[in-house]
């Protein structure tokens, strides 16, 4: 399947750019640092960072899908396509997409989240025009054959076995949907054995028809890269395609979500013979566009996001109860997550959740001190700055950027919106999300008199 149009025929380059639309959205120094953006017709987005002292560039595509936008009977289909675009175009065999990369030392990935997917190829500064070429081509020429669909189907089965085979992973999308029930965003990202043993070529080519329209796509690369050439390369990949052909077409808006999903005071528990009881004690957070998720980032570096955060020393440093222990934030369009992980013996297992439980339910009503706020700051600030360097880190930062919120923001800037959240904002932000009625997710091999407690995490 090919982007086509039957009534109008691709425009030659000098054309496109004459329509093009480019913004410069933020200003580096001596060009380093600078974030351009063109609108391309066809609604197509291109944003680079450019970072003249490396030697390496990324090159993704973001497509605004995922296992959000899939019904019941289309669970997995997302992912699946993701899979499918690797195997050939009337261009390239599986093995050509493949070779190309390796050939010159380069990476090529793809990922599916709930709310997007991307396809990415980190290369040498020089072979930045492949990788364009063939993530491109990837994209708008993929054929779904039928025989490739029956063949990827196993091997995305074999990725959901070892998914299940790895509880720590597992238990996440246990939680998942133990919050968000029968719903889109409480579904696996991978599907589940029967949703993809029923998915067939002619369904996920339609997905793939209606989902991978330009007006859907960001494209995005940083590293040692020219913004120009970029676009040029590109539209001339997708003019081969036909892809630019609609004038009038505007790119989507961020993804705002259909309404607050919610739940509160649930337990499930998934019995399995393993070795630890994994467990995620949570509640509702906030959206990735809600203005307290600064404070709620620091709140949850201090209370669970390292060596020295409190559930890590409550749990692990003084009482040795478990090996892994955290939290973390996760951010949709409309609603989150917010989440404390941990991997402990069955034994232990209402130990662990009484000292986690007791620990959200004291910050809720004290709040954090002073030098526990102050050192998460520091850390969140370090880890944000430390995360960013390498060009895949700086791609993916600007291609969910243009995708999720339609704005880019400095590192500067990001760093400064830190460093601004205040003891009262993160005591504030506690009282709001942990202060609510958590629910409670386990995998492990539980006795009845053990599964039967365990309502008493959120009571």
């Amino acid at each position: 399947m090919t982007f086509r149009s039957s009534t109008t025929t691709a425009r030659t380059s000098s054309e496109v750019r004459a329509v093009a639309r480019t913004q410069t959205l933020l200003q580096g120094q001596n060009g380093i640092g600078t974030v351009r953006r063109t609108t391309l017709p066809g609604g197509l987005r291109v944003v680079t960072e450019s970072l003249p002292s490396v030697r390496s560039a990324t090159f993704g595509i973001w497509v605004q899908v995922g296992s959000r936008d899939e019904t019941p009977t289309l669970n997995g289909a997302t992912h699946y396509l993701e899979h499918l675009l690797f195997k050939g175009t009337a261009k390239r065999s599986a093995l050509d997409i493949s070779s190309a990369i390796d050939a010159v030392g380069g990476e090529m990935n793809a990922f599916t989240a709930k709310e997007y997917t991307c396809y990415y190829a980190r290369v040498l500064d020089t072979d930045l025009p492949l990788a364009i070429d063939v993530v491109c081509d990837m994209l708008t020429g993929s054929l779904i054959e039928a025989e490739d669909v029956d063949a990827e189907r196993g091997v995305i089965l074999e990725e959901i076995a070892m998914t299940e085979d790895d509880p720590g992973d597992c238990v996440h999308d246990l939680f998942s949907k133990t919050m968000f029930g029968d719903t889109p965003l409480g579904r696996p990202v991978l599907g589940t054995v029967d949703t993809v043993n029923a998915l067939d070529r002619a369904r996920i080519a339609r997905f793939y028809k209606k989902h991978y329209d330009p007006t859907h796509l960001v494209v995005a690369a940083a590293g040692n890269v020219d913004h120009d050439t970029v676009v040029r390369q590109v539209s001339r990949a997708f003019e081969k395609a036909g892809a630019l052909s609609r004038t009038d077409a505007v790119p989507v808006a961020p993804r705002e979500g259909r309404r607050d999903l919610r739940t509160a005071g649930r337990v499930d528990l998934l019995d399995r013979k393993t070795e630890q009881a994994h467990v995620v004690l949570g509640m509702p957070g906030l959206s990735r566009t809600d203005e307290r998720r600064w404070a709620l980032g620091v709140l949850s570096t201090a209370l669970g996001g390292g060596m020295s955060s409190r559930l890590f020393q409550e749990v692990r440093e003084k009482r040795g109860l478990a090996y892994s222990v955290y939290s973390y934030t996760s951010g949709f369009a409309d609603c989150g997550l917010f989440g404390v992980y941990a991997g402990c013996r069955p034994s232990q297992v209402h130990d662990v959740l009484k000292i986690c439980r007791d620990g959200l339910d004291q910050i809720a009503s004290e709040g954090l001190s002073d030098e526990e706020i102050g050192r998460a700051v520091g850390q969140l600030s370090g880890s944000t700055v430390l995360g960013l360097e390498d060009t895949g880190a700086l791609m993916n930062r600007i291609g969910k950027s243009e995708l999720c919120w339609g704005t880019q923001m400095s590192v500067d800037d990001m760093l400064a919106r830190i460093a601004a959240v205040t003891p009262d904002d993160v005591r504030a932000v506690a009282r709001d999300v942990l202060g609510q009625r958590p629910s409670l997710s386990v995998i492990g091999p539980l006795k009845d008199k053990q599964a039967d407690r365990l309502d008493e995490a959120v009571s």
